[in-house]
Protein backbone atom coordinates (compact mmCIF):
# COMPACT_ATOMS: atom_id res chain seq x y z
CA UNK A 1 0.00 0.00 0.00
CA UNK A 2 1.41 3.56 -1.24
CA UNK A 3 -0.70 5.57 1.45
CA UNK A 4 0.84 6.75 4.59
CA UNK A 5 -0.26 9.47 7.19
CA UNK A 6 2.32 11.25 8.49
CA UNK A 7 1.76 13.57 11.81
CA UNK A 8 2.53 17.34 11.69
CA UNK A 9 4.05 19.04 14.54
CA UNK A 10 1.48 21.84 15.03
CA UNK A 11 -1.51 22.76 18.02
CA UNK A 12 -4.62 21.56 15.46
CA UNK A 13 -3.12 17.83 15.56
CA UNK A 14 -3.01 18.08 11.57
CA UNK A 15 -1.72 15.22 9.41
CA UNK A 16 -0.05 14.37 5.85
CA UNK A 17 -1.98 11.65 3.97
CA UNK A 18 -0.14 10.71 1.47
CA UNK A 19 -0.65 8.13 -1.77
CA UNK A 20 2.59 8.33 -4.33
CA UNK A 21 -0.20 5.80 -6.75
CA UNK A 22 -3.58 7.57 -6.37
CA UNK A 23 -5.63 5.63 -8.81
CA UNK A 24 -8.91 4.34 -9.70
CA UNK A 25 -9.09 2.30 -6.93
CA UNK A 26 -10.75 4.22 -3.71
CA UNK A 27 -7.99 4.88 -0.67
CA UNK A 28 -10.91 3.69 1.40
CA UNK A 29 -11.65 5.75 4.64
CA UNK A 30 -7.95 6.67 5.25
CA UNK A 31 -8.74 8.35 9.08
CA UNK A 32 -10.69 5.41 10.07
CA UNK A 33 -13.13 7.60 10.92
CA UNK A 34 -14.11 11.90 10.70
CA UNK A 35 -11.99 14.08 9.02
CA UNK A 36 -11.09 17.94 8.39
CA UNK A 37 -9.59 18.53 5.36
CA UNK A 38 -7.90 22.08 5.10
CA UNK A 39 -5.53 21.41 2.28
CA UNK A 40 -5.31 19.01 -1.29
CA UNK A 41 -2.71 18.60 -3.41
CA UNK A 42 -2.83 16.52 -6.68
CA UNK A 43 0.77 16.33 -8.65
CA UNK A 44 -0.02 14.62 -11.95
CA UNK A 45 3.33 15.84 -13.51
CA UNK A 46 3.89 11.70 -14.37
CA UNK A 47 1.00 12.25 -16.91
CA UNK A 48 1.80 15.05 -19.19
CA UNK A 49 -0.95 14.97 -21.79
CA UNK A 50 -3.80 13.46 -19.66
CA UNK A 51 -6.21 15.47 -16.57
CA UNK A 52 -7.04 13.16 -13.23
CA UNK A 53 -9.64 14.17 -11.20
CA UNK A 54 -9.63 13.70 -7.87
CA UNK A 55 -12.50 12.24 -6.07
CA UNK A 56 -13.53 12.56 -2.57
CA UNK A 57 -16.01 10.96 -0.38
CA UNK A 58 -17.48 11.34 3.04
CA UNK A 59 -17.81 7.81 3.13
CA UNK A 60 -16.05 5.21 4.49
CA UNK A 61 -16.51 2.31 0.94
CA UNK A 62 -17.62 4.03 -1.36
CA UNK A 63 -17.72 2.46 -5.21
CA UNK A 64 -15.63 4.45 -7.60
CA UNK A 65 -18.14 5.23 -10.94
CA UNK A 66 -21.01 4.46 -8.85
CA UNK A 67 -20.96 6.60 -5.63
CA UNK A 68 -21.13 10.54 -6.34
CA UNK A 69 -18.41 12.13 -4.59
CA UNK A 70 -18.63 15.03 -2.13
CA UNK A 71 -15.52 16.39 -3.97
CA UNK A 72 -13.61 16.72 -7.65
CA UNK A 73 -10.51 18.36 -8.06
CA UNK A 74 -9.22 18.41 -11.74
CA UNK A 75 -5.88 18.44 -12.00
CA UNK A 76 -4.36 19.08 -16.18
CA UNK A 77 -2.07 17.02 -17.62
CA UNK A 78 1.99 17.43 -16.37
CA UNK A 79 0.39 20.17 -13.48
CA UNK A 80 0.62 20.06 -9.72
CA UNK A 81 -2.74 21.45 -8.39
CA UNK A 82 -3.19 22.86 -5.14
CA UNK A 83 -6.19 23.78 -2.77
CA UNK A 84 -6.36 25.24 0.27
CA UNK A 85 -9.31 25.96 2.94
CA UNK A 86 -8.50 27.65 6.43
CA UNK A 87 -11.82 26.81 7.65
CA UNK A 88 -11.32 23.42 6.89
CA UNK A 89 -14.50 21.00 5.09
CA UNK A 90 -15.58 18.51 7.56
CA UNK A 91 -15.92 14.63 5.94
CA UNK A 92 -18.31 13.16 9.22
CA UNK A 93 -18.19 9.79 8.32
CA UNK A 94 -14.84 8.67 6.52
CA UNK A 95 -11.99 10.22 3.92
CA UNK A 96 -12.18 8.01 1.20
CA UNK A 97 -10.46 9.27 -2.19
CA UNK A 98 -9.50 8.14 -5.69
CA UNK A 99 -8.20 9.45 -8.99
CA UNK A 100 -9.56 8.81 -12.14
CA UNK A 101 -9.00 10.12 -16.17
CA UNK A 102 -13.08 9.72 -17.23
CA UNK A 103 -14.88 12.34 -16.19
CA UNK A 104 -15.45 14.48 -12.68
CA UNK A 105 -18.65 13.64 -11.98
CA UNK A 106 -19.80 10.34 -10.57
CA UNK A 107 -19.00 7.71 -13.58
CA UNK A 108 -15.46 7.28 -14.17
CA UNK A 109 -13.45 4.19 -13.59
CA UNK A 110 -10.01 4.56 -15.38
CA UNK A 111 -6.90 4.58 -13.66
CA UNK A 112 -4.17 6.94 -14.67
CA UNK A 113 -1.20 5.54 -16.71
CA UNK A 114 1.12 6.38 -14.50
CA UNK A 115 1.38 7.68 -10.66
CA UNK A 116 -0.37 10.50 -9.58
CA UNK A 117 0.89 11.65 -6.07
CA UNK A 118 -1.80 12.96 -3.98
CA UNK A 119 -1.17 14.96 -0.60
CA UNK A 120 -4.51 15.84 1.87
CA UNK A 121 -3.53 17.81 5.31
CA UNK A 122 -6.64 16.13 7.73
CA UNK A 123 -7.31 16.99 11.61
Amino acid sequence: MATNIIGLVTTAALKLVVDTDCDATSEANVNSGAATIYAVQVDNRANPSTTVYLKMWDATAPTVGTTAPDQVFPCGGGKIMTALNTDGDAFLTGLSFACVTDGGGTAGTTSPANDVIVKVVIA
